[in-house]
């Protein structure tokens, strides 16, 4: 693996104009700041223009000489600690931009001081200046670049101040800050801190501690609990005996040499370092808290570098780097951060860690030399040497790809590993570089030379970047030391350093494979940080970003598809991000005319995989016989697969039949039988399509159709649609397509809905209509599936498209598979129908006999227990009681709910005959007493009212009612029923039989 590519990050370099030495400075949204030495306590503010122009926007001054300063780009103010009169002082400038070349009156005011409407108005033409007082000096900052918030670190103390937007009147809105939260850190004095999203960084000389401030809800009655969470710092403080630092312990006997420890994420806590929170906001009922969750501590030896000595291992260049999501037009003002980076830095190895839902180092980096300082971009880390620009690249858009789509290695997106070795781009030479910040792609570099170092850079074997001459430094302080600079300099636009990794890779394509693809895996992170750019909308190489990205996955697709690698299947998904087709790709490999080129798995596994999705494009006749050459040398097992692909409709049928007949000789399977058969049809050769389908039986064949199922339907654009295969079945074996088609259900290669515009698209039928050979298709699947859900819809349809049939006096179009006998006798779903059914229906009109089949099968199915009777009653609207059929099922449904005294009101009514053989058949156990509650009183009574002109019910009466009462009932009981106007002899042999039982007992 190449360590180190020779590219060319850096551009031209210009330099800013300071007629004063700098001692600090630091980025704006489009500034630079520069805080003179400490002789002339200035800041001067330079514009940052196109190309790295620099031209000098004016200065003020400050307090006293500047210790540390930063800018927030929320809210635009710089914030500095100066000091004066061995003092610290923490201040804030506001409205800087309002300043004038020269000196100019400055608004100086505390921070939360209230101000008034006259005070404030002046604040609109004039910088302000808002001083924060501490109890304990201010050793480091960092402003917060999501919201604005400023943390300050003192000694065993972190202190936060929230940004405020402070509305004075309806045209003017005036910043402030307030100190919001302090966490209390002992035996910790920070050297660096950085905030970002409520997670702090802080870092000691050979300590790191991350946190995060997670928000909790906490309302009045929890106000004491808080308070007495706040005290414990105060008693440290009153002379308490403060928390033991573990590694105290180990100074007091004597250890000097401190163990490396690395913690991450819960592991963190047991670090021992107490962080207590004060909220120093107004209380308010059910205001916010925060609570505090570690992430990660590290702690590092003195002596753990080998480059240098002890004393000189000390932690530098903290940072946090935010990530936010992928931009899109409707999302284009709200940014939502994605991921977070923590950078932090030894002085011989840097680290950089992903701040996830997991705590992970992602990267380590190697320095050639004793670094002074180090930034970090989304694109780059950029390292100063004492005597080299350094430039690294970074793993910062892989993990946040990652986090923004979780799913992404699969075969339709990739991207390369978070783990990718890193390398260097650039090793650039400059004099005694001291410090660097970064702003959009700017470099901003000080040089500080010493005398030697001066005589060196004369010799022409130095050379620096390409000078410009138009902004040439004038100094006008003699009494200043010589040999210092402040350097812009220019990193060449995204597009350009893309365009030379690739023409770079191309040295190594024929010698070092891993080295290619990591060359272009950079090239790729580089375009894809550029386009989780929140300023990409915006770009004015947004179309050109886009278009290199599609070119870099066409390139990783060639190099996993040409080179023999490990993850030879990356060249599936790097090939449809792309966006090329298939004819594309063939043309970018197969080289045309050659018969002994060999072909790696990377573009097997690409051509293999393509061909069984379901595409649109449709290879030509010559691509499509060159793909069956090339898979029938590398896998001819997929050759049946690979030729029923819609992408291979235009193949000829002869070239398909006869590499399959070479593939049978030597692996013959069902498939490959049914494969053969469908070309034979293509071909019109009926006679090898009957030898072909005879080779097995149907119940294999059907199983074999789930090896392939685009034999009998193929999707195009979404939809299913029938193949001349299918349509063929239909004619001539339509039980052996609805078998197929069944087991493809149960084995998840169709979905019921297809299933039906397939069946639909097969017998030509309208999208109201339901053919035949669906409902015979849903019956079947009633006797296979065990699905509850699908159950209950399939019984639902064939019921609604039995009354349908009935209702409408409709006949199927084609004669069922199978009648209701067979149904009975082969699924559970269609239960044996009950007796009195039969004596309602012998009293039915003759042309129900038409439909005797759909009758039965829907009689069938409401006596059995599957089918749920309160969901169909709707569908069974249709069936009046009018007819014998709708009577029969109106007392079957009122019977399933358990309704029997309307179903026996309804046969009495309706079918007398009847209700003496549905009384027998459904009256048992607790539902006997309706024979003497209900039964006999209305026999009885309905006998009275017509007299000898109703057989039927005087029949019912005394053959089998009174028998069952008298067989039952108590004499008593049975007399107490009898009607008192009745004829004597009529019930005189049922009371003699009661009696007579009685006595017998």
């Amino acid at each position: 693996m190449v360590q180190l590519y020779n590219l060319h990050p850096f551009g031209s370099q210009r330099v800013v104009p300071c007629k004063r030495e700098p001692a600090h400075f630091c980025c704006g949204q489009d500034v630079l700041f520069v805080a003179s030495t400490a002789a002339s306590c200035r800041v001067d503010v330079f514009t940052l223009r196109e190309q790295g122009r620099c031209e000098a926007l004016g200065s003020f001054a400050t307090l006293g000489p500047v210790l540390r300063m930063a800018h927030s780009s929320a809210g635009d103010y710089l914030v500095t600690i100066e000091e004066k009169s061995k003092a610290t002082f923490l201040r804030a400038y506001m409205n800087w931009r309002c300043m004038p070349a020269g000196s100019s009156r400055v608004c100086v005011r505390m921070v939360g001081h209230k101000m008034e409407e006259s005070y404030s108005e002046a604040l609109k033409e004039q910088m302000s200046v808002v001083e924060m007082p501490l109890s304990d000096p201010p050793l480091c900052i960092s402003c917060c670049p999501v919201n604005g918030d400023l943390l300050v670190g003192c000694k065993n103390k972190l202190v936060i101040f929230c940004l405020k937007y402070r509305v004075i009147n309806q045209n003017l809105t005036v910043l402030d800050f307030e100190r919001s939260l302090i966490l209390h850190i002992d035996n910790l004095i920070p050297v660096e801190v950085a905030f970002c999203a409520r997670h702090i960084a802080i870092t000691t000389e050979l300590d790191v501690l991350i946190l995060k401030l997670e928000l909790v809800q906490q309302s009045a009655d929890r106000t004491e609990q808080c308070a007495q969470g706040v005290s414990a710092p105060e008693k440290a403080m009153d002379g308490g005996s403060p928390p033991t630092h573990p590694l105290q312990l180990e100074l007091d006997e004597f250890i000097i040499c401190q163990k490396p420890v690395e913690l991450l994420g819960e592991q963190s806590k047991l670090c021992e370092i107490p962080v207590i929170l004060e909220s120093t906001e107004l209380p308010v009922e059910d205001t916010k808290h925060f609570q505090v969750q570690y992430l990660l501590f590290r702690q590092f030896a003195p002596d753990q570098s080998p480059f240098g000595f002890c004393e000189e291992t000390k932690l530098h260049s903290v940072q946090l780097l935010p990530v936010y999501q992928t931009a899109y037009e409707e999302t284009e003002n709200k940014r939502k951060l994605l991921s977070l980076f923590c950078f932090f830095s030894l002085p011989h190895v840097g680290y950089l860690y992903s701040l996830g839902k997991l705590v992970e180092l992602i990267s380590t980096y190697q320095y050639s030399e004793k670094s002074e300082q180090a930034v970090l971009t989304p694109q780059f880390l950029h390292v100063i040497t004492s005597q080299n620009l350094q430039c690294f690249t970074v793993r910062c858009s892989a993990a946040a790809a990652r986090s923004e789509d979780p799913y992404i290695d699969t075969t339709v997106k990739a991207c390369p590993p978070v783990t990718l070795d890193v390398c260097t781009l650039r090793m650039q030479l400059f004099i005694g570089p001291r410090a660097i910040c970064h702003f959009k792609n700017h470099i901003i570099l000080l040089t500080k030379a010493d005398t030697e170092d001066i005589t060196e850079r004369r010799k022409p074997t130095r050379r620096m970047l390409s000078r410009k001459t138009d902004h040439i430094k004038s100094r006008t302080n003699s009494e200043s030391e010589p040999g210092w600079n402040l350097y812009i300099i220019n990193t060449v636009s995204t597009i350009q350093l893309y365009r030379e990794m690739v023409e770079y890779s191309r040295t190594y394509e024929n010698v070092k494979t891993e080295s290619c693809i990591h060359l272009l895996s950079e090239a790729h992170l580089l375009i894809r940080a550029a386009i989780m750019d929140p300023h990409f909308l915006k770009s004015d190489e947004k179309e050109d970003l886009l278009r290199a990205f599609r070119e870099s996955c066409a390139f990783l697709g060639d190099c996993y598809s040409r080179f023999d690698t490990k993850d030879y299947h990356l060249a599936l998904p790097y090939y449809r991000m792309s966006g090329l087709s298939m004819t594309e790709v063939l043309k970018r490999l197969v080289s045309e005319g050659d018969e002994i080129q060999t072909y790696e798995r990377g573009f097997i596994f690409y051509l293999t995989h393509s061909l069984n999705e379901d595409s649109n494009e449709e290879l030509s006749k010559e691509s499509g016989s060159k793909v069956l050459q090339i898979l029938y040398l590398a896998d001819p097992v997929q050759l049946p697969d690979i030729l029923c692909s819609p992408s291979m409709r235009n193949i000829c049928p002869l070239t398909a039949v006869k590499y399959l007949q070479k593939v049978e000789k030597m692996m013959p399977s069902v498939v490959l039988t049914l494969t053969k058969a469908f070309f034979a049809l293509k071909m019109g050769d009926l006679a090898m399509y009957e030898h072909e389908m005879h080779s097995y039986k149907e119940t294999t064949l059907a199983c074999g159709f789930i090896g392939q199922p685009r034999l009998l339907q193929q999707r195009k654009e979404g939809i299913v649609t029938p193949t001349e295969f299918a349509v063929h079945l239909k004619e001539t074996q339509p039980g052996l397509l609805v078998a197929a088609t069944v087991a493809l259900h149960e084995n998840s290669k169709i979905e019921l809905e297809e299933a039906d515009t397939f069946f639909k698209m097969l017998c030509n039928s309208s999208e109201n209509t339901i053919p035949q050979l669906l409902v015979d298709f849903w019956e079947a699947l009633l006797v296979v599936s065990s699905q509850e859900k699908i159950l209950q819809e399939l019984l639902l349809r064939v019921t609604s498209q039995y009354v349908q049939r009935i209702s409408k006096k409709q006949l199927p179009e084609t004669k069922p598979l199978k009648t209701t006998e067979d149904l009975i006798n082969s699924c559970s779903h269609f239960g044996l129908i009950v007796p009195w059914i039969a004596s309602i229906m012998s009293v039915g009109c003759s042309s129900d006999k038409d439909y005797h089949e759909d009758i039965s099968r829907l009689q069938s199915l409401l006596c059995s227990q599957s089918i749920n009777i309160a969901s169909v009653l709707p569908v069974l609207e249709p069936l009046t009681e009018a007819d014998s059929v709708g009577l029969a099922v109106r007392v079957l449904c009122n019977t399933r709910l358990g309704n029997y005294e309307a179903a026996i009101d309804q046969l009495l009514t309706r079918c007398p005959g009847a209700a003496v053989i549905y009384a027998q058949h459904e009256l048992k156990g607790d539902t006997q007493a309706l024979w003497w509650n209900k039964l006999l009183p209305e026999l009885c009574k309905r006998t009275r009212l017509t007299g000898n002109d109703c057989p039927v019910l005087i029949s019912s009466l005394k053959a089998e009612t009174l028998s069952i009462v008298a067989m039952e009932l108590e004499l008593r009981d049975f007399l107490s029923l009898l009607p008192g106007d009745g004829t004597a002899a009529f019930f005189l042999p049922h009371l003699l039989h009661c009696s007579q039982r009685k006595l017998l007992t």
